[in-house]
């Protein structure tokens, strides 16, 4: 797996597709919540954070992960997350991250949870 970290993004109406490659950790994690503040800041509170090619998330990505959520509750926004690695869903599974965000199988999948 390259450590080099890449997001792409594209927006649906009220909503931000955040799509990643490679490890989210401290330097991944920042890049994510910069992405979701700048697009936040222009009145988007839908987030999905489509995770197909992050196949790891450390506990400091996990950290900016939470920032996000917490944003997104204030502002009855809602955070999707779709093609999670198994070892990824299982870990957020056990943090409790799906009380405060959803899973989706993909991206078709998320869009119909927001609309």
């Amino acid at each position: 797996m390259s450590s080099e970290f890449n997001l792409l993004t594209e927006t649906k109406e009220n909503c931000v597709v955040i799509n990643t490659t490679g490890y989210i950790n401290n330097i991944g994690g920042q890049k994510i919540v910069e992405e979701f503040y700048r697009h936040n800041e222009n009145g988007i509170n839908n987030v999905i954070l489509n995770l197909a090619h992050s196949n790891v998330v450390n506990s400091i990505g996990i950290s900016f992960l939470i920032e996000i959520i917490e944003e997104l509750n204030q502002s009855k926004g809602m955070l999707i997350f779709t093609n999670l690695d198994p070892a990824i869903e299982k870990t957020f599974t056990i943090m409790g991250l799906f009380q405060f965000a959803k899973k989706a199988e993909n991206l078709d999948e998320a869009l119909k949870l927001l609309y």
